[in-house]
């Protein structure tokens, strides 16, 4: 098997002596003179181990150490120095180096080291790859369901994944966009390349154009080196933008330049790079609401919405509650070393009488707990959390008793929206954080309706 080796050294002779003497062993070198042409040749090469001299012009050693362990936490490093103090050693060490080698070096001693990093490279490189695809394999088997809302959703995945149309997911939080995004990517005709997903609700304002388009060296303060936006990670791939609504104006003109002209342009570099990527949004919004509150373009809005997929909440599709319940049940009992049998009928009627406000991430959850406290081989009504029970908002079929109509829909529903806030910050201790999780929407969106419906946490819990 050959590994790559990048070879970081000011001396271009001590450069070509590495190279000498570690091509022997099956190994092909690339050298870099200077820390900064370092990280060019790592963006553009598949490298295994990086060895680099400590002292250098420009960006030293220790600096290129924290970029790579910034950029490439898994890529092994080892450091070489003339000033083979214990200091240096140490620092190296705790700083993330694999191991150090001090000059004049012994070439058996450094063809040991190097055994060793590239031997811990392959292991990492194993287990990434195994935890890829087992990841990968429960995303797209967690695509359970046979009820008429959800076939509906199987069938537009199907006539979508072999094209390179701009796709728009939308539904309530929690039910599954990301997994139909990485369904459509995994089964289409991008299947071998990347799939680089970004939540624009969690990223800093100030942060998210650099990190969508990169950013040259000094662009702005804490700018120590170039950085590869998620565009241009996601090149040939597919780009997953999640939560696309909470998106600020001033970049979806940005954004919808990208798409329409598949160029970008970094912070700070005036050269354009053209991208070619597949594009799928998704977002629990209404984006025309967001339009006509000009709160979101309407030419991005019509650019994104190509290809509209629609998802049903959990409480529409409630044929599928079982079979997801059972399918969870499997992997996360498997997980953790159990095997169930499956749901009693009164768990499994539980669960069909609960309007699953965080849809399929909720049901996850509970399920999760169940296989954690079921004792048996099939999961009870009593392994069940207690919150299934509890006096809850009406499900969505019988918000509203016969032959009665609120007068103000607006309030009605702010009620309802008010009475699932307040449950799940009870059920949380007041962390909102996990209020948030456990409803199925971002931290921001749940500060935001904690803002419009004048709730005020350390007034609800003791």
């Amino acid at each position: 098997m050959t590994h790559n080796v990048l070879v970081v050294d000011d001396e271009p002779k001590l450069c070509d002596l590495l190279a000498s003497a570690l091509s022997q062993n099956d190994i092909a070198v690339f050298t870099a003179g200077n820390g900064l042409h370092a990280l060019k040749v790592l963006e553009s090469e598949d490298i295994d181990l990086v060895i680099s001299d400590w002292r250098m012009p420009g960006m030293d050693g220790p600096q290129l150490l924290a970029e790579i362990k910034n950029r490439y936490p898994q890529l092994p490093v080892i450091v070489m120095t003339a000033y083979s103090t214990v200091k240096n050693a140490v620092q190296s060490m705790r700083n993330g180096a694999f191991d150090y080698i001090a000059k004049p070096f012994d070439i058996d001693e450094l063809d040991i080291t190097v055994s060793k990093a590239l031997q811990f490279r392959d292991i990492l490189k194993d287990n990434l790859r195994m935890r890829a695809e087992l990841d990968e394999h429960q995303q797209i088997d967690s695509l359970v369901g046979d009820s008429p809302s959800f076939r509906r959703v199987l069938s537009a995945i199907d006539s979508v994944r072999e094209s390179n149309a701009t796709i728009l997911l939308t539904g309530e939080s929690g039910t599954g966009k990301e997994m139909v995004a990485r369904a459509i990517h995994k089964h289409g005709n991008r299947a071998d390349k990347p799939f680089v997903a970004v939540n624009c609700a969690a990223i800093p304002e100030g942060l998210l154009e650099s990190e969508m388009f990169g950013h040259r060296k000094g662009a702005f303060t804490g700018a120590v080196a170039d950085r590869v936006g998620r565009f241009q990670q996601a090149d040939k791939g597919t780009l997953f933008l999640d939560e696309i609504g909470e998106m600020p104006l001033a970049l979806q003109a940005k954004i919808l330049r990208a798409l329409q002209e598949r160029i970008i342009e970094p912070v700070g570099d005036p050269r354009e790079r053209k991208v070619d990527v597949r594009v799928i949004a998704a977002t629990n919004k209404n984006l025309l609401d967001a339009v006509a509150n000009k709160e979101f373009r309407e030419d991005l809005y019509y650019r994104l919405n190509v290809f509209p997929i629609p998802l049903p909440a959990l409480r529409e599709r409630v044929e599928d509650i079982a079979p997801l319940a059972r399918h969870f049940a499997h992997t996360l009992g498997a997980a953790a070393g159990k095997r169930f049998s499956g749901f009693s009928a009164e768990a499994l009627q539980a669960m069909a009488r609960y309007s699953w406000p965080g849809n399929i991430r909720e049901l996850q959850n509970c399920v999760e707990r169940a296989t954690i406290v079921a004792s048996g081989a099939e999961i009870e009504e009593q392994d069940l959390p207690a919150y299934l029970f509890a006096s809850q908002p009406t499900q969505s079929g019988a918000l509203v008793a016969e032959g009665s109509v609120p007068a103000d829909l607006e309030a009605a529903l702010a009620e309802v929206e008010k009475a699932y806030i307040l449950a799940a910050l009870a059920q949380s201790n007041g962390v909102q954080a996990a209020a948030a999780q456990l409803i199925g929407i971002s931290e921001r969106s749940f500060w935001y309706r904690l803002k419009k419906l004048g709730i005020h946490v350390d007034k609800i819990v003791r």
